[in-house]
């Protein structure tokens, strides 16, 4: 397959699928709000420039970078919308795992995850269609699916507040609760999400498979490009060495699976878009291993210089 079919390629979706799709999303971000604690934004007062600056890394810096590096690289437009719409969703709580991991502050890695998910659900639709529409092929893509913009970013928005709202108001009046079932919504979302995603990919193996380095390439780019700039950032912002380590993960690892699920129920099902959000998904784990081994390194050869 070449970048021209990949464009043209599209998933499309039963109205179950689509009907599952939007209940996985539903259900994940009311999970994640179930979690939402006061104390997860305790940096917003002992130092808000450094909480207020991570995010800006994250919801501003990365998808400006990804512009430019769409720019530059020329990709075909459904990749670079991928692209885009991955660097629109906040992060993850993988982000968090790996910063742990890697001996980062994860107080400060889950704060940014708490502000950047509890902003998404005004920003992350809003900011999809504002940086699409400043790249002209990504556009002109939007055009040619009659892709309507208004009911995108009301929809979108609708889908993540309420889910959001309802989470936040059952963790601070029903805590007890909110803690007994975050983990199995979480999973059970979760897990909805898997059996779509892999349905649809397993239909369209044989025609991605030839695409791999049209795919694959970009996504490795994007995503070594927002370590850098998660990391770039932590220095920028005079932070210590554990906070540029949690910052670069929290810029590093997107929530690829909104990032999937606004692809395929929101845009049409792009092939294109869809295949290097999932890659993305993919390769992310790869790279974050590789950051937490070569962390881990550092800090080994460290000790063993201060023992001898």
């Amino acid at each position: 397959m070449d970048a021209i079919a990949l464009d043209q390629l599209t998933i499309a979706l039963s109205l179950s699928s689509q009907l599952m799709l939007a209940a996985a999303i539903i259900i994940m971000i009311f999970a994640i709000a179930l979690g939402l604690k006061p104390e997860h934004f305790a940096f917003l007062k002992t130092d808000p420039k450094l909480f207020w600056g991570g995010l800006a890394a994250q919801l501003i810096g990365l998808p400006l970078m990804t512009l430019a590096l769409v720019t530059i690289m020329d990709p075909h437009p459904s990749i670079a919308l991928g692209m885009i719409v991955v660097a629109a969703c906040p992060g993850g709580n993988v982000s968090n795992f790996m910063t742990w991991s890697a001996r980062g502050d994860t107080a400060y890695s889950v704060s940014l995850t708490a502000g950047s998910s509890v902003v998404a659900a005004v920003w992350t639709p809003a900011a999809i269609l504002f940086w699409s529409e400043l790249y002209p092929p990504t556009a002109q893509l939007l055009d040619t699916i009659d892709f309507n913009r208004i009911a995108f970013v009301i929809q979108t928005t609708v889908m993540l507040a309420a889910p959001l709202t309802l989470g936040m108001l059952g963790a601070r009046y029903f805590p007890a609760a909110a803690e007994k079932f975050r983990k199995p919504l979480a999973l059970f979302g979760a897990g909805i999400l898997a059996i779509v995603i892999i349905d649809g990919f397993i239909q369209l193996t044989a025609a991605l498979l030839p695409a791999w380095s049209l795919i694959l390439i970009p996504a490795a780019l994007h995503n070594a490009s927002a370590f850098a700039l998660g990391a770039g950032a932590g220095r920028l912002l005079g932070a210590s060495a554990p906070r540029r380590r949690s910052l670069t993960f929290e810029v590093g690892i997107q929530n690829t699976g909104l990032a999937i699920v606004l692809i395929l129920a929101q845009l049409k099902g792009l092939g294109g878009a869809a295949a290097i959000a999932a890659v993305w998904g993919v390769w992310h784990f790869v790279s974050g291993g590789a950051m937490i081994l070569l962390y881990r390194t550092i800090d080994s050869q460290k000790a063993h210089r201060k023992r001898t």
